[in-house]
């Protein structure tokens, strides 16, 4: 069964997190000895990927290392780990599945996996706070199009219905690919001018860089973006509502 129901009744004392931006949730909740493994992809906080026990990837998680372990709750995401890997840990460990596909519902998770790890008070002020911040942002006045590049090799875009998208929509900005599902591909950047203000290059989950704006900048100006900013959606947002607050001054009206 793909769940996602509080499995516990108590708060957990042997934790593993299969999701970097949750690992740093838990982080922020104060969880150092409780949290026992991670991801290899978990890099904040920087003391935790040099210190806990590595799991595997994302989509790749080492079952028998994870047994081992003994965990009595495994934090998940079902857009980010492998179904096939979360309903065999299942089995054998309590696992909560988040699934946030907008700010809103990202808000909600924070206060679900506050209440479950016995922080629910720590979880609303964490929510509090990045409420006030976003409501800082200044959310463009006109529609800017973009398209925002999440892969090479094929290229990738995101759809409406991701967690990018409702942030990009919050900022102001017109996602051209806003009428497809997840994570559609692109098959010919040629397609794209004209029809798009600016492309944004996201540093994750492919790294775009520097180097790879040449190839783009045919279609439209090029903004580097980061990635993290844009798609984590724990503690990670309250640094995402600052990062707005400048990213916006970039296209202000006087810029555009």
């Amino acid at each position: 069964m793909w769940f996602k129901e509080n499995p516990l009744n108590r708060p957990p004392n042997r934790i593993i997190s299969t999701v970097p931006s949750q690992t740093e949730l838990l982080f922020y909740f104060g969880l150092d000895q409780k949290v026992i493994g991670v991801t290899k992809f978990c890099i904040h906080p920087e003391s935790w990927h040099k210190q806990k026990t590595k799991i595997g990837g994302t989509k790749n998680l080492n079952i028998n290392k994870i047994k081992a372990l003994q965990p009595d709750f495994i934090l998940a995401n079902k857009e980010e780990n492998s179904r096939e890997d979360i309903e065999l840990l299942a089995k054998y460990f309590p696992v909560y599945i988040t699934q946030p596909t907008t700010l809103e519902e990202a808000f909600h998770e924070i206060v679900n996996i506050a209440t479950i790890v016995g922080k629910e008070k720590e979880g609303e002020d964490l929510v509090h706070r990045i409420q006030k911040g976003f409501k800082e942002i200044n959310q463009l006045s006109k529609s800017i199009k973009v398209a925002y590049f999440i892969w090479k090799k094929p290229y990738m875009t995101i759809g409406g219905d991701t967690f990018i998208h409702d942030v990009l929509t919050y900022c102001g900005f017109d996602n051209i690919f806003k009428e497809k599902k997840r994570y559609p591909e692109v098959e010919s950047l040629k397609n794209l001018k004209g029809k798009v203000d600016f492309i944004f290059l996201s540093s994750e989950p492919y790294p775009f860089s520097e180097k790879h704006i040449v190839e783009f900048s045919s279609i439209a100006p090029v903004v580097l973006v980061d990635g993290e900013m844009f798609s984590w959606y724990g503690s990670r947002l309250l640094k995402a509502s600052k990062y707005f607050i400048h990213f916006m001054n970039t296209f202000s009206k006087d810029k555009v």
